[in-house]
């Protein structure tokens, strides 16, 4: 959630070893898209110098939804264009910089929304994601129906980090999304808040200066907000979508890391699949910011998309050089 402020101080600390040159293509497969940064950190750096990086897309992704998919795209086995949403304060780079050519060099056709970029004077340093999240669903509402038309499809998957997992469920209940999604994969999602390690109650305190200094989508995401009462009220799920949900007990945004685990219907128990990432890879301790650099979650993600992938990757352990929210 609150993922970029927390971790600023890391970030400027870490600036002379975590970032360098992007990463080259390999000389071998120059047409697969390679991460510019294997890091979460190394990634937010450079938007924190320039507000170029914050705009740009990150490997193997599409920012703008009036491109078509590539040409290395498998539309016989993917059909489904797949849409990535990032978090409060992040945006498309910095959060997708591993995921998206992962996606990508499966033969997904990836696009990344940028969404949100206003309510907070940290926008001009490349902070997304701040604005009133009713507003940023009707922005994924406008993006997704672009997708579609542009690549003549009738439904998307999308992956979303952090408010980026809570985000559409408001776009599909609210914004008439429900039918052209197939399936949500939320990693570490605040589906039911948060108390940000206790600090909601601070947040909730110095409301009016925390939403000019941060944006108002921080305080619509702690435990008990109205506007979550209203997003799941009548339920966590909406008919003919499925969704799958990513976890980590290192999570120190989202907390408890559980709340963004989702309750299935009792008539369809297999319209939700909830996954604590230690459960199946115990030597990963990525925490709510590292998630989408996890090899581990990538691959997640990719059962989640097509399970037969599956049987494919063993984990691997991952501990970040420094400890992140």
């Amino acid at each position: 959630m609150l993922s970029r402020f927390a971790a600023t101080a890391a970030v400027v600390c870490s600036l002379a070893a975590l970032t360098g040159p992007a990463s080259p293509a390999a000389a071998s497969a120059p047409a697969e898209p390679r991460p510019h940064h294997e890091t979460a950190l190394g990634a937010i750096v450079p938007t924190l110098l320039s507000p170029a990086p914050a705009n740009s897309s990150p490997p193997g992704a599409r920012t703008d939804p009036t491109i078509p998919c590539p040409a290395g795209t498998d539309r016989r086995a993917h059909p489904r264009p797949v849409v990535l949403v990032h978090g409060t304060a992040m945006n498309a780079y910095n959060t997708w910089n591993a995921m998206a050519p992962a996606l990508a060099d499966a033969g997904y056709c990836v696009y990344a929304l940028n969404h949100g970029a206003h309510g907070s004077p940290l926008n001009a340093l490349g902070a997304k994601g701040t604005g009133r999240i009713e507003d940023s669903a009707r922005e994924l509402a406008a993006y997704v129906e672009r997708v579609l038309h542009t690549n003549r499809a009738r439904t998307v998957d999308l992956v979303g980090h952090s408010l980026g997992g809570l985000m559409p469920r408001q776009y599909m209940k609210f914004e008439g999304g429900a039918s052209k999604v197939h399936r949500l994969v939320g990693l570490a999602p605040d589906n039911h808040g948060t108390t940000v390690n206790g600090l909601d109650t601070l947040v909730r305190a110095i409301a009016p200066a925390a939403d000019t200094a941060v944006g108002p989508s921080v305080r619509q995401q702690l435990s008990g907000s109205p506007f979550l009462t209203r997003l799941n009220e009548g339920g966590d799920t909406l008919p003919g979508v499925s969704y799958t949900v990513v976890a980590t007990t290192h999570d120190k945004m989202v907390t408890p890391y559980t709340s963004g685990f989702l309750t299935a219907p009792a008539d369809r128990p297999g319209q939700v699949d909830n996954i604590t990432l230690q459960q199946v890879c115990p030597g990963d301790r990525s925490s709510h910011l590292g998630v989408p650099y996890s090899p581990n979650v990538i691959n997640l993600t990719l059962d989640a998309l097509a399970p037969a992938h599956r049987s494919t990757w063993s984990c691997q352990n991952v501990t970040p050089l420094l400890p992140l929210p």
